[in-house]
């Protein structure tokens, strides 16, 4: 292919930092439309990087005959609907991670991006885990752990701790659905290297219920906990604990541990995603060196257009892996509201 003209529809925070300066690196590749939420956020937008077309709604951009793909930056709420019509009109899909709402708008996406397989749908991936990821996996294959007994996946931040803070958009149930904290994107993270679990039982709760929404200054219900934790069964009856939460202090850093009968594998992700290892006869932990043309990062960007190109298949994430993910929040969230276990793959 010649040119790729992208257009973006929600050029946020995220953007800004990572996929407006990805796309520039690409070669032959122009973002030529953008929309966001206010005509005046579009057109500052449009003026700060050049761009030549704005749009007031997202409907015509995705419509514009002349672009070639859609970059949703938008929040969790329309990434259904604006993924779906852009495949619909015969572009290309990038979207912001937190997939969707909920599990229906996931399998919205991946029907229509099966209905559509000439063309490229990629979820932005969760961050953790890149650099070691082949490392843990050589590590995998050749037999460290042994057969895998149990996992245990920590995330937690005192980001929601203050009661007196404003409602966050990832606070409300209507932006952002049954997405709790980091819960989809560890989770994701996770299911890189070892099995969909096959069962959930989960808790959750919200300690400060109502905070001030900054837009309207009115009270509003927080509609995703503050606090999550997780047991799970995996195939072979591994186990597994999850410990989310937003709401504590000098907690441990995200991180993920893989315990086996002949090892331990443990990833550290904050702030820089370490690898660390023992086998079952050594003292204690040692990290594992990441080998040059092992390590991993960020390529979404160069990803994308690669796979719009065909040089490559998209790994990190397809709709078929945000699926999963997305299946196993909203179990996590059935299971909480419910007081029992929820099986997986959920009954749709």
């Amino acid at each position: 292919m010649g040119l790729i003209r992208v257009g973006i529809v929600g050029l946020g925070a995220n953007c800004h930092l990572r996929h407006v300066p990805g796309l520039r690196a690409c070669q032959d590749v122009e973002i030529t439309a953008v929309c966001n939420r206010r005509p005046e956020s579009t057109q500052q937008v449009a003026d700060q990087y050049g761009i030549p077309k704005t749009y007031d709604r997202w409907q015509d951009l995705v419509a514009d005959p002349d672009l070639d793909a859609v970059l949703v930056g938008t929040w969790p709420y329309l990434h259904a609907p604006i993924s779906v019509a852009a495949l619909e009109s015969g572009k290309h899909v990038s979207t912001e991670a937190r997939m969707a709402r909920d599990a229906d708008e996931a399998h919205q996406m991946l029907a229509a991006s099966r209905q559509h397989p000439d063309l490229v749908a990629q979820i932005v991936p969760s961050p953790f885990g890149l650099r070691v990821h082949r490392t843990l996996l050589d590590h995998l294959q050749q037999g460290y752990l042994g057969d895998l007994r149990e996992v245990v996946v920590l995330a937690t931040s005192g980001d929601y701790a203050d009661p007196a803070a404003p409602l966050h958009w990832r606070q409300s149930a209507d932006i952002s659905g049954l997405n709790m904290l980091v819960m989809g994107i560890v989770h994701e993270t996770l299911i890189r290297w070892v099995p969909d679990p096959l069962r959930v039982m989960a808790q959750t709760q919200i300690f400060t219920t109502q905070r001030t929404n900054e837009q309207t200054g009115q009270l509003e219900e927080v509609g995703t906990p503050d606090t999550v934790h997780v047991l799970t069964e995996l195939p072979d009856g591994v186990r597994g604990i999850y410990h989310l939460s937003g709401v504590i202090h000098h907690g441990p850093a995200l991180q993920i541990r893989l315990f086996g009968t002949e090892g331990t594998l443990q990833c550290v992700c904050d702030p820089e995603d370490r690898l660390w290892g023992a086998r079952a006869g050594d003292s204690q932990l040692a990290e594992i060196s990441i080998a040059p043309e092992n390590e991993g990062g960020w390529r979404v960007e160069a990803d994308f257009i690669d796979a719009i190109r065909g040089e490559i298949e998209i790994e990190f994430t397809n709709f078929a892996a945000g699926v999963r993910y997305m299946e196993f929040t909203e179990a996590v969230a059935r299971s909480s509201q419910q007081k029992t276990a929820v099986g997986l793959p959920l009954d749709r």
